[in-house]
């Protein structure tokens, strides 16, 4: 069987969970064994961390999969994937490992699933270094649901850093194909609007000045847009821990979504939390891609799934998306083109990103 394995240089390109992620997920769909060595290998800890093997080990349950060498610290990784079947699974970071990278791991696998699910993620909601919860939701949801499907995302508790201690259930349906997309007309903002955050021991008046010094930030660049980011107080029963930020969301005429986001931390003033966000979002508009910086690389795993070809507009590309491309096109028979597009405009910095999808089929409906 060894022969057969596919092997991934875990410590190339961006050479972080990403690749883990994005190799899993797809081994587990094509039943291709896979081998990972040097896995985060320039990190400052490198190998696995809880996060990390928290998403190998649900991948693993959803299909009834073999995983050698899954414990914190491991840099080799072999997984021999079996049958993906739907059901109840719960992944636990057991610290404030991001649910939302969980979420990244797992649905590919899910869709192609012989029946419904339901996934219980722990760990952190909204934390640093992946996408908070509110993006996942407010962004990603609506437009990942262009390829063809949908699920349900219900927040039960919040966690931040350090402790975790949050919880998100994930229920969806498995599909028999997915279709592809084309997400290359920006269209002009004409909404803006979000939620700055308190949770635990922080008052109010912190998400007031967040979302205040964004306001102030964003009317710089933009005076003509009402512009409605609702401070807000996280319900105790809703909230383990304590934490801060914001996220800030553009909508367009074509139903482009973007966004900035930023997490309040101590000693960080709550002006700058705001200001932070805004200034991503107005780099996110100012390339004028459709998609912004974050949502990215979250799709390429999705494009190369889909049937048919997919077109997305971006701003440049970051190294988390030409990470994704290189695994998707190791392991599938996606075919990705990334090309400068011809702006009328030069201060436009974009590209299109285009994916003739391999047209996985579930077999299993």
């Amino acid at each position: 069987m060894d022969g057969d394995r596919v092997e991934i240089d875990g410590g190339i390109m961006e050479g972080g969970g990403q690749i883990l992620r994005v190799s899993t997920a797809l081994s587990c769909l094509l039943g291709l064994p896979l081998r990972v060595r040097r896995i985060r290998a320039g990190r400052s800890q490198p190998g696995l961390r809880p996060q990390h093997l928290s998403g190998l080990e649900i991948v693993r349950d959803l299909c009834e999969g073999k995983l050698e060498g899954g414990e914190i610290g491991s840099t080799e990784i072999t997984f021999t994937p079996g049958k993906i079947k739907g059901g109840t699974h719960i992944a636990d970071t057991k610290t404030a490992g991001s649910v939302c990278l969980l979420m990244q791991v797992a649905m590919p696998c899910v869709l192609f699933a012989a029946s419904p699910s339901e996934l219980h993620f722990k760990g952190g909601t909204n934390a640093e270094m992946a996408p908070q919860i509110d993006y996942t939701l407010m962004v990603f949801k609506p437009i990942v649901e262009k390829f063809n499907f949908t699920f349900n995302c219900d927040i039960k508790k919040r966690g931040y850093y350090p402790q975790g201690g949050g919880e998100v259930v994930v229920q969806m349906s498995p599909v028999k194909e997915l279709s592809a997309i084309n997400l290359t007309e920006r269209g002009t903002v004409t909404k803006i609007y979000g939620r700055a955050f308190v949770a635990g021991a922080l008052p109010i008046k912190l998400a007031k000045d967040m979302s205040a010094a964004a306001v102030r930030c964003i009317r710089k660049e933009i005076r003509d847009l009402y512009i409605n980011i609702q401070p807000v107080r996280e319900p105790d029963d809703q909230a383990f821990g304590t934490g801060s930020g914001i996220i800030i969301v553009a909508e367009t005429s074509t139903g482009c979504l973007l966004a900035g986001s930023s997490l309040g931390k101590r000693g960080k003033n709550s002006d700058k939390v705001g200001i932070e966000a805004a200034e991503i979002l107005l780099k996110n508009l100012k390339h004028g891609g459709a998609v912004d910086d974050s949502l990215q690389d979250q799709l390429i795993i999705f494009m190369a799934l889909a049937k048919g070809v997919s077109r997305v507009k971006s701003g440049p590309i970051t190294l988390h998306t030409q990470t994704a491309i290189h695994f998707a096109e190791q392991l599938t028979k996606a075919k990705f083109t990334v090309t400068k597009s011809e702006e009328e405009d030069p201060s436009k910095d974009t590209y299109i990103i285009e994916c003739q999808g391999m047209g996985m089929i579930n077999s299993n409906l």
